[in-house]
Formats: C-alpha cells, sequence, structure tokens
C-alpha cells in the first residue's frame, strides 16, 4: 500500500472530489468523470491551430466570442429558443453556476428537493450555503403515469432540482419523450415551484434516437415558470479542463441572477471560448462521434469484462460518460471494494457519496468513468475484475 493512503486514510475523505484527488496520482483512475481521452483527428487539427486561435482571440471583442460560442453550442444542442432569450451567462466551470443558483435559493431562503442518487458537488454546495434540502428519489420518475403524482405527494421544497440525463445511474426524462418532462414542468406551474435542472450530461443523448433532445427552452418559455438550467462543456470534450458553463433563468429572476453572476466573475478566457467554439462546429459535423466513440468502446469492454462477476451492469436510459454497477455480493461494500482497487492501483468512486441522505443506500453501488483511452481502461477493468473476484471467492 502506497504512503498516499497512509497519510490521507479513505476514512477522512469528504467527498468525492476529495476522492478524485488522490485517483489522480494512481494508474488507473476510474474515478472522475472528466475528459482524459486523447484528441480524434479532427480535434488534433484544432489543436494545430491553436496559436491561430490564439492571435485571433486578441483581436476580436469578448462580446463577439461570447455569442460564437453561445451560438454554436446552443445550435449543437438544438436549442432554437434559447438562442431567442438572450440571457446565457457564461462561467469557467460548472460548479461556478452551480453557486450562483444555490446562492440565489439562499437569498430567497427556499429549501430545494434534490434528486437522490447525484452527484455529490450539487449537493455540497446546497449544503455549505445552508439551504435546506429534502431528497427526491429517482424512482418518482420512472413511471411516466405516475410522475405527477408522485411529485405531489413527495416535493415538499420550493424548487425542484434534477440532473438529467442523472449522474451516476444515466436516467433521463427524456425516455418518456416530451412526455416526462411536460409533466414536470405542468407540476411547477400548478403549485408554484421553480424548476431547476442540471443537464451537464445532456450532450451524450444527441443523436441517440428517441433521446434525441427536443426545444426544451420553447417549453419552459410557454409554460410561465420560473427556472434555472445549468448547461456545460466539461465532461464532453477532451480539452484538458477548459472549459465554459453556461446559466439560463426565466425572465422573472434574470436581473436577480445577473446580480449575483456579476459578483462572481467578469468573463470566462475568449481564448477557451474561441477553442470551445471550434470543438462545438467540429461535433456539429460528426454528430458527436468522436466523443462518443471511445465511451461506446469503453462501456462495452466494461461490461464483458465485469461479466459474471459480483458487478452487476445497470444499463443507463442515456449513454452518459459514466458505468453504473450494482454490487451483488451481500459480504463486499462498495467501500470495501473501492479500498481492495485502490491497493491494485486501480481507482473507483464508491457510491455512498452519490445517495446523499441516506449513504448505506450506496454502498451497492460503484461508478466507473469511461472518458478514458480505450488502451488504459481496458487493463483497468480487467484488473479490476480480479479484485472483485478475489472479495467474492
Amino acid at each position: 500500500m502506497s504512503s498516499v493512503i497512509a497519510e490521507e486514510p479513505q476514512t477522512e475523505l469528504r467527498d468525492i472530489t476529495q476522492h478524485e484527488i488522490i485517483a489522480l496520482r494512481t494508474r488507473y483512475n476510474l474515478a472522475d468523470a472528466h475528459t482524459h481521452q486523447r484528441q480524434s483527428k479532427t480535434q488534433q487539427e484544432i489543436v494545430s491551430q491553436l496559436p491561430r486561435l490564439w492571435y485571433e482571440s486578441e483581436e476580436l471583442t469578448q462580446h463577439e466570442l461570447e455569442q460564437r460560442f453561445i451560438h454554436r453550442f446552443f445550435e449543437l444542442q438544438g436549442q432554437p429558443t434559447a438562442l431567442k432569450l438572450d440571457r446565457a451567462l457564461l462561467a469557467y466551470a460548472a460548479s461556478i453556476v452551480m453557486f450562483i443558483a444555490t446562492t440565489f435559493c439562499m437569498q430567497r431562503r427556499l429549501s430545494i428537493s434534490l434528486i437522490e442518487p447525484c452527484f455529490d458537488n450539487l449537493h455540497d454546495l446546497i449544503k455549505n450555503l445552508q439551504v435546506p434540502r429534502i431528497p427526491l428519489h429517482e424512482e418518482l420518475f420512472y413511471d411516466v403515469d405516475k410522475i405527477r403524482e408522485n411529485l405531489e405527494n413527495a416535493t415538499t421544497g420550493d424548487v425542484l432540482c434534477l440532473v438529467d440525463p442523472n449522474n451516476p445511474t444515466g436516467f433521463t426524462l427524456l425516455q418518456h419523450g416530451r412526455r416526462g418532462f411536460q409533466q414536470v414542468v405542468d407540476f411547477c406551474r400548478d403549485h408554484n415551484k421553480i424548476l431547476m435542472l442540471d443537464l451537464s450530461f445532456v450532450s451524450f443523448v444527441l443523436s441517440e434516437g428517441p433521446l434525441d433532445r427536443f426545444d426544451l427552452y420553447e417549453m419552459l418559455e410557454e409554460s410561465g415558470i420560473t427556472y434555472i438550467v445549468m448547461e456545460d462543456t466539461g465532461k464532453v470534450w477532451p480539452v484538458q479542463d477548459a472549459k465554459c458553463a453556461i446559466l439560463m433563468t426565466s425572465e422573472d429572476i434574470y436581473q436577480e441572477v445577473y446580480d449575483i453572476h456579476t459578483s462572481v466573475l467578469l468573463n470566462v478566457s475568449p481564448f477557451i471560448l474561441n477553442m470551445l467554439s471550434e470543438y462545438l462546429s467540429d461535433s456539429r459535423s460528426d454528430a458527436l462521434a468522436s466523443v462518443k466513440n471511445t465511451l461506446n468502446t469503453n462501456r462495452q469492454v466494461a461490461v464483458e469484462a465485469l461479466e459474471g462477476s459480483a458487478l452487476e451492469y445497470q444499463k443507463p436510459a442515456a449513454p452518459v460518460s459514466v458505468a453504473w454497477f450494482k454490487i451483488t455480493d451481500p459480504n463486499i461494500t462498495a467501500s470495501k471494494l473501492q479500498e481492495a482497487a485502490y491497493e491494485k492501483q486501480v481507482y473507483v468512486l464508491p457510491g455512498t457519496y452519490f445517495y446523499w441522505s441516506r449513504p448505506e443506500a450506496g454502498e451497492r453501488y460503484v461508478r466507473l468513468a469511461l472518458a478514458r483511452q480505450p488502451e488504459v481502461f481496458a487493463p483497468a477493468v480487467q484488473r479490476l475484475r480480479e479484485v472483485v473476484d478475489e472479495l467474492s471467492g
């Protein structure tokens, strides 16, 4: 066992990010969902043009670069209504727009009904800002005919906060077509709830047949509800954490949120915006194939390598960049598996942090990140299989 474990005991880690920081030191890091795969051929061409993009960024105004990025982003996402609203607020990380959105809730003394499981950054921001939070179990959204009834029975917060597609499970309301989102929107309208949506993983449903995005902003605007939507590039393109997040709101709260936004930052790097615009254009040309091909390859490798083991693959509704596995051996917990795998230089995330109100439920699950080079990912899951079999034996 490395000295890292002795210096930073696993039992003292407070959140997923602290796990992910240690995972960055391991040989086989399957923890964080950031993009660590290499560039496709067309993306390599973008990298070769970085000097040109740098100097171009010096010549263009910040506004021009922001508008170029916003238009290319929502054009790729198929959201024409978003382009008409002129309310996109940009930040250099999804956690920043989450902070802004949660600060708005704090200032208004609102409570939040938050989806569970979900990634812990969002929950931790809500907790750290002392905004009351109530768990809203993902199972409430599985049966489209019961969504409205379930929400009426379970949603006590002023704000209904969903992550769609959800991280870590890959569940999405889009599996119900427009009807799933429509029921949520209608509930918020009829019960005077604010709808908060984190769509950081939504790019993965593009060109996925029945899951393909409809014009969500049109639905939101026509409903008249108060809403906050967070979008992001950070979990999609392999740009070494150079990213941009977008915060959109309904008109009635825009000025209030804008005032919080300007208290946090002035602008996103013009060079980053210019570079990301090129990646957005590239993905529009290949229907995101450069991103999805690697994820699909690694997903299949993980499923095949772990088939028949104590890790049972939980097939997601949306092909997101993480894989969620259920532990079927009652003698193995997620914490035990994570520690044993770490000793073999493989880092996976235990499900405990995703189940933020009942971590014991998360002891039955682990999450694997898929956005890795296939040559690195394959031996990592093979080694994980060996660890699982040893624990099961």
